[in-house]
This record gives structure tokens, C-alpha cells and sequence, in this order.
């Protein structure tokens, strides 16, 4: 772990977070993770230049060279585990809304259930990692967010793409993106605690990727092709398959239906 050199470098958020500003880390969720199990404040926002060991969804490696944005949000609200999952789609929009305030109008669109496109390729995603207490309350929630600002990796399971590539200013940086994020973030959070996730899953549907279409749904044992309908009231994706069976679906990789 590197602290960052130059604290005037430092992005400006809101008063809500406490900015953990680092050079370079491993990842930004094991550190966010050692400090959540040092009893770090809700709120608490690591944030890392670059990572040398960042990873994504089912452990996989996540390129994280300088110019992008990697951070970790630990988080303590006090709901169950299921219901804050939720925030999930929270940091979806957000990143959504924030492309939107420093970008020139583009496709923004989600794709279930934590990734963020432009113009039908990853530009963001999302990763949750929480731990439950012994009666089976949330003690903390990890919120990883990584997005593509300056570039994007090559070879990859499904489409990528970056700000840069899709004609953002070049002088749009990555603390442009965050203190945009940490803003939006912070707003959705705020109506999730008042008005619970109907607001957030229908603004989430509303630039849903894929809906209507026919997708693939990778889980561990089985892949599943049907058409995603809808989300429910938790975030689980509806399917309909062949035959008009319906499946909900709680986690799994989305891709389109191979021609």
C-alpha cells in the first residue's frame, strides 16, 4: 500500500465519506476489508490510483492500471444482508448518472446484475462482498466499484470499452468520475433509506440492457437462454424460457444468446 504523494491531487466529496487516498494497493477491497474488520465509520471510501492485484466478480482479474477508477465502499446500514445487496443497483445508477454529468450524451445502460454500458460494452462494474453477524445482522458491506476512464482491457469475456474511447474530454479524469459518483451515490442512497428500492429499481429498468431480448444466464452448473422480463422486488432477475417457463434468477453472468 502506497499513500497518495500529493494531497492536493485528493478528490472533493461530500462530508458523508471518509477518503482513504492511496498511490497504489493491491485492491482497494482488501484493503476496505482489513479496515471494516478494524472497525472503520460507514462511509469509509478507499480509493487507489492503481491496483496490482485487483479482482472482479468470481475472482477474476481485474486490469487496473493508472488513469482508471477503483474504490471500495464499506458500508454499515442496518437492514439484512438480502436488502442491502440492494445497494448494488444504487451504485449502478450512480455511476450511470455520474458518466452522465461529465460526459456528452451517450448510451448508458445496465446489465444485470452489476455492470455498467456504453453503447452495448462494459465500462464499469460493480462487486459486493459483505459479512453477517452471529445472529445473522449485516456487520459491514463492501461496495467495489472499477471503471474504465483512459482505457480498457483488450481480452475479455464480454465487450469493454472506456470514456476516453467513446470521446470523453481528455481532460475528464478519473477524480472527475469519482467525486461525480460519490455524489450521485449519496442521492440514491438517501432515497433507497426513504422510499426503498421500488425508486431505484425502476430507474435501474428504465436503461436495463437486454430487456425484452433473449439472453444467457451463466450460472455454476448450468447455462439458462430465455427472455429477461423483468427484476422483482429484490433485484432477482425474472427469466422466461422456452415454452414460457418463468426462473428467477439471484446470481449469475448475463451474455447474449449466441447466433
Amino acid at each position: 500500500m502506497i499513500p497518495l504523494k500529493d494531497a492536493a491531487r485528493s478528490p472533493k466529496l461530500p462530508t458523508a465519506y471518509r477518503l482513504v487516498s492511496l498511490e497504489s494497493v493491491g485492491s482497494t477491497m482488501q484493503e476496505a476489508r482489513k479496515l471494516a474488520e478494524e472497525g472503520a465509520e460507514d462511509g469509509t471510501l478507499v480509493w487507489a490510483r492503481e491496483q496490482t492485484a485487483g479482482r472482479g466478480r468470481q475472482g477474476r482479474d481485474w486490469e487496473s492500471p493508472r488513469g482508471n477508477l477503483y474504490l471500495t465502499l464499506i458500508l454499515r446500514p442496518e437492514c439484512a444482508p438480502a436488502e442491502a445487496a440492494q445497494l448494488g443497483f444504487a451504485a449502478a445508477v450512480a455511476m450511470g448518472d455520474a458518466i452522465g454529468s461529465v460526459c456528452p450524451p451517450l448510451d448508458v445502460t445496465y446489465k444485470w446484475p452489476n455492470d455498467v454500458l456504453m453503447n452495448s460494452r462494459k465500462v464499469a462494474g460493480i462487486l459486493l462482498e459483505s459479512k453477517s453477524q452471529s445472529d445473522g445482522s449485516l456487520e459491514w458491506l463492501l461496495l467495489g466499484v472499477g471503471a474504465n476512464v483512459a482505457s480498457f482491457p483488450k481480452e475479455t469475456a464480454y465487450p469493454t470499452t472506456s470514456l476516453r474511447f467513446e470521446g470523453t474530454p481528455a481532460d475528464v479524469t478519473e477524480v472527475d468520475l469519482l467525486e461525480a459518483f460519490g455524489r450521485h451515490f449519496l442521492s440514491w442512497v438517501s432515497k433507497w433509506l426513504d422510499d426503498g428500492f421500488g425508486p431505484l429499481r425502476a430507474a435501474w429498468l428504465r436503461h436495463a440492457a437486454s430487456r425484452g431480448e433473449e439472453i444467457q444466464v451463466r450460472l455454476p452448473q448450468e447455462t439458462l437462454a430465455g427472455v429477461f422480463r423483468d427484476l422483482d422486488d429484490d433485484g432477482r432477475l425474472l427469466l422466461e424460457l422456452a415454452g414460457g417457463e418463468r426462473r428467477t434468477v439471484a446470481a449469475g453472468d448475463v451474455f447474449p444468446v449466441e447466433s
